[in-house]
Order: structure tokens, then sequence, then C-alpha cells
């Protein structure tokens, strides 16, 4: 198995568990200082790993257009944060956790249209059954 399968595999577990701790956790807290709690946490771990492979020496090196796409990847991340907790906080985790599921949709549009990805008919497969899977969980009968 290739190093960057098994990554995502245990992002994919560990994303799993996410979604239904942060739902228990906000129980008695507004979803913004328990994104706050989360983020804090996730900082700390990733310094931590940063400074454990020394690769931080290698920031300087990065020219600033790379370093500014990072700072927006970083600018929608939170702002799907904020908006993800606030969802949990109020709706069903399992429909909530779908739907934000959905931003694979996005992610293959974009990888395509930006990053110049392959489109196979598979792939398009694929999405048209995770929109349609969104449709069928969020349509009001």
């Amino acid at each position: 198995m290739e190093t960057w399968v098994l990554y995502a595999l245990l992002s994919m577990l560990f994303a799993g568990f996410t979604s239904v701790l942060a739902k228990v956790g906000l129980s008695n807290i507004h979803p913004d200082v328990g994104l706050m709690v989360r983020t804090t946490t996730i900082f700390v771990l990733v310094i931590g790993f940063a400074l454990a492979t020394r690769d931080v020496r290698s920031l300087a090196q990065v020219p600033a257009k790379y370093l500014w796409l990072l700072v927006a990847s970083g600018v929608t991340t939170a702002l799907s944060w904020i908006f993800y907790y606030r969802a949990v906080k109020d709706g069903l985790v399992a429909y909530v956790a779908a739907i934000d599921k959905g931003s694979i949709v996005i992610t293959l549009f974009l990888s395509y249209w930006i990053l110049k990805e392959p489109l196979s008919g598979r792939l398009l497969l694929g999405v048209l059954l995770m929109l349609a899977g969104l449709l069928v969980l969020t349509w009001k009968v």
C-alpha cells in the first residue's frame, strides 16, 4: 500500500470520530468556544509535529506566493470549521457530516479545473452518486 493511501485511510478514520466527539463536547458550550478548544489543540499538536521533524527551517525558503496560498487555505478551513461547529451544535451530526462531505464534489471540480487532474467516467459517476446522496439527505418531502 502506498504511503499516501495509508495516510488517507487514517485521516478518514480520525475524521469519523471527530464529528461525534465534537457533538458530545458541544453539549453545554457555544460552538465557537468549542472550536477554539479544538483549534488550540490542533495548533499545539501540529507545531509539535513540525518541530519534531525539524522541517520548520525550510519555511524561510518558501516563496511568498505559496505562503499566501497556505494562508488562504487556512482562512477557508477556519470558515468551514466555524460553520461546521455551528451546524453540529444544532443539527443531527450524521446529516451535518454527510452534507459537509459534499465538499468532495467541489474538491473534484476544482482539482480538474485548477490543477488539471484527470476526470474519468468513474470519477464522474462517483460525483453524481454523491450529489444524489446529498439530495436524498436534504430533500424535504
